[in-house]
């Protein structure tokens, strides 16, 4: 149908195209010859009329050549397509569409599956990744939950960001205690935080400080984001008010092993320097000697008592565990002391109240332990004085209870017994020869035996004092 209207449009073209170009050939021709009839020049006028139907004739024949390749042209570029498409159309619109546009369709459905499949593994990718992400942010607040260490971060602008229980808990803040100015002005820390950002090498980063009863050491420190562009700071705040307390003791450690090693070689030097000096008589000389040799054998013993606590320290004493009955080491001890016992004129009466069953430790140490608690109810209670020693079982733990009516401890000072070098009274117990660590060395054997001690005192009243030991 298409093609019969290209035709007749052509035609129609043609046709007019012809019947113009003969027009104007004819009224060309028309107007020479009457010209010419005017002028009188028929022949060159009938001349030239002739030329004017050739090339009539040849424009004619050159429009019909073109009209017929512009319609071939039409048909090709044009009409032919639009023809396959309305002769294909039915087809498709059947659903039975040309191999070629199967292709295309198959084509299109794999590049639809591929970009379906990008996409699903993608998904998966980044499900993956923020489960990931998700999972180290719940282990870092785990561990910032439960550590003893106070964590702090703040912003630019010193506002807090992230603050963990053990901060709150140790620096005893509140609600209003939310910015970087309010939280350290109050604990009176002249820092800055624009300097600790950006000056952080010139600007002290540690801190001590008191809060209560506690020592805290306090360290900043600022923290960049991904353009390393300063974006806040991280305090950390940590108790080391043991690691002072430690300090401290081992502070007083050297200063009273100075003063007790100082005063027997003092007495020892300053009663050499008068014997070899002077000429004195026999006894004269064997009191000096006397002096001499007593501070002698306090040093001695003192540095015996160090060297034990250093090896107990490092772990280095030979222990030999064995079975071994308690009632009878009691007695055993108190057989060794019954000299000094005399002495003094003590009561002492020791009861084995049941039947305790064998304990397995360490013999030596725990003969040690029971040695030291009956030598110092001896030198603490005065003459004629009440000593009574229990043996006994209760639950798994066998245990020896020492009561005496002596001078006592006061209240405030039972807490501090067992610290090395502690006294109660200094000058007494340096009088009746004692060093300051027997408890001490005492303390570190029942414990390296899972063992304990517990003391109860009243000042002019007396002592008691009780060891648990774990029986077989």
């Amino acid at each position: 149908m298409i093609r019969n209207v290209q035709l007749k449009i052509i035609l129609i073209f043609g046709i007019i195209g012809i019947v113009l170009i003969s027009f104007i050939g004819i009224f060309y021709g028309i107007s020479l010859k009457e010209v010419g009839e005017v002028q009188g020049y028929n022949d060159i006028v009938n001349t030239q009329i002739h030329n004017v139907k050739y090339i009539t004739i040849i424009a004619e024949s050159l429009y019909g050549f073109i009209t017929i390749l512009v319609a071939i042209f039409i048909s090709k570029v044009i009409i032919n397509p639009i023809t396959k498409l309305i002769t294909e159309a039915p087809k498709i619109a059947s659903g039975e569409a040309s191999s070629i546009n199967k292709a295309n369709e198959n084509k299109k459905k794999k590049d639809v599956d591929e970009l379906t499949n990008a996409f699903d593994i993608m998904t998966n990718e980044l499900r993956e990744n923020l489960n990931e992400v998700s999972r180290q942010k719940r282990q870092i607040e785990t561990i910032l939950l439960h550590m003893t260490d106070g964590i702090i971060a703040f912003d630019m602008e010193g506002n807090i960001t992230h603050i963990n229980p053990a901060a709150t808990e140790l620096l005893k803040l509140n609600e209003k205690d939310n910015s970087f100015g309010i939280i350290f002005g109050k604990l009176n820390i002249d820092i800055n935080l624009e300097k600790t950002v950006y000056l952080e090498d010139w600007t002290s980063l540690e801190q001590r400080v008191t809060v209560e009863d506690k020592h805290l050491n306090i360290f900043f420190a600022s923290f960049k984001d991904e353009k390393d562009i300063p974006s806040g700071i991280m305090v950390v705040i940590q108790d080391i008010t043991e690691h002072v307390k430690l300090d401290n003791m081992r502070k007083e450690f050297v200063a009273d092993v100075s003063h007790e090693l100082k005063t027997p070689i003092t007495s020892i030097m300053g009663y050499a320097d008068t014997l070899l000096e002077s000429e004195y008589d026999k006894d004269m000389q064997e009191k000096f000697l006397n002096v001499i040799s007593q501070e002698a054998r306090r040093m001695a013993k003192l540095v015996t008592d160090l060297l034990t606590l250093s090896r107990y320290d490092t772990n280095k004493v030979k222990k030999e565990i064995t079975e071994f009955d308690l009632g009878e080491l009691v007695k055993n001890c108190q057989e060794k002391l019954q000299l000094e016992i005399n002495k003094k004129q003590h009561e002492v009466e020791c009861f084995v109240t049941a039947n305790v069953p064998p304990v397995k430790a360490d013999k030596d140490g725990i003969e040690r332990v029971v040695l030291n608690i009956l030598t110092n109810s001896i030198k603490y209670t005065p003459e004629s004085g009440k000593i009574k020693i229990y043996v006994g079982f209760v639950y798994n733990d066998a245990y020896i209870k020492v009561i005496d009516n002596g001078i006592g401890i006061p209240e405030e000072d039972l807490n501090r017994i067992f610290e090395r070098f502690y006294r109660v009274d200094k000058a007494r117990t340096r009088q009746m020869g004692g060093t300051g660590l027997g408890l001490s060395i005492a303390k570190e054997i029942l414990d390296q035996n899972n063992s304990s001690i517990d003391i109860k005192s009243k000042v002019g009243e007396g002592t008691e004092v009780v060891i648990r030991i774990p029986t077989k």
